[in-house]
């Protein structure tokens, strides 16, 4: 069975559930006193269409998600947003906004953004409650969408949680298909956490077979991008290229950096 496919996906979720891991959305894990649970969290970067495919596979299981949805006209497709929040998942505003303006000086960029974002938000929320938050990697962007929150704060917003600054990752695992692989941080710009685990994960199959095993950590959180996921077909075939391709450029662009 080739990887990131739906149907390895709906393997991988009951996987989960066998593994008697409670799944949960993340606005729910901000308060959750169980010892054994899996956060289940989406990042919408592209083709909203397929996380409804992957909402509807959930919802067909009893599982309820986050979907962290981009602004941008191609992600914010309020008919998908709606269907998917009605099938009782939990929708959060994937922000970018430093990365949707520009000031040469960045004391105004900063205050620009902020903006910008308490703009957006509220255009998110016409439509749907929103409670979370999470940055968008933006890894052509020099800059690092989480650095509005050294000055503002996002709580006073009635925002209760971003992943990345909301969870403690030396105790919750983090599992990422951040370059259509799980947890390769050689072509992950943003998309990583420093963890105290150190659990290598060769493909789905294998991360099937962690969980059917019980070799995993009892808190985990899993995202995905659903753009990476297609039944069979020429969409699968032409993610697979396309992926293979960001990945080297992802790769020069972190020697780059570090030199």
């Amino acid at each position: 069975m080739k990887d990131f496919t739906l149907t390895f996906y709906e393997e991988l979720l009951k996987s989960i559930m066998n593994a008697d891991y409670k799944i949960i959305t993340f606005n729910e894990s901000l308060n959750c006193k169980d010892s054994r649970y899996l956060i289940l969290r989406h990042d919408i970067d592209y083709l909203p269409e397929n996380a409804l495919r992957m909402a509807l596979i959930e919802h067909k299981l009893g599982i309820k998600a986050t979907y962290f949805f981009r602004i941008i006209p191609s992600v914010f497709n309020k008919d998908i947003i709606l269907k998917i929040f009605e099938l009782g998942h939990e929708i959060g505003y994937h922000y970018e906004d430093m990365n949707l303006v520009y000031d040469i000086d960045y004391d105004k960029h900063l205050e620009l953004a902020f903006k910008s974002f308490c703009k957006n938000l509220e255009k998110i929320r016409k439509l749907v409650p929103i409670y979370t938050i999470c940055m968008h990697g933006s890894p052509r962007s020099n800059y690092d969408n989480k650095e509005l929150w050294t000055r503002y704060d996002y709580k006073k917003l009635d925002i209760i949680g971003e992943p990345y600054l909301d969870i403690d990752f030396s105790d919750v695992f983090y599992i990422t298909d951040t370059g259509r692989k799980w947890n390769n941080f050689l072509f992950s710009i943003r998309d990583k956490v420093y963890s105290s685990y150190d659990i290598k994960i060769k493909n789905s199959q294998h991360l099937i077979q962690l969980f059917k095993e019980r070799k995993l950590p009892n808190r985990i959180m899993l995202n995905t991008h659903p753009h990476r996921w297609f039944d069979i077909g020429f969409y699968w075939y032409k993610e697979l290229l396309i992926q293979n391709i960001k990945n080297v450029i992802k790769f020069i662009l972190i020697k780059i950096s570090y030199k």
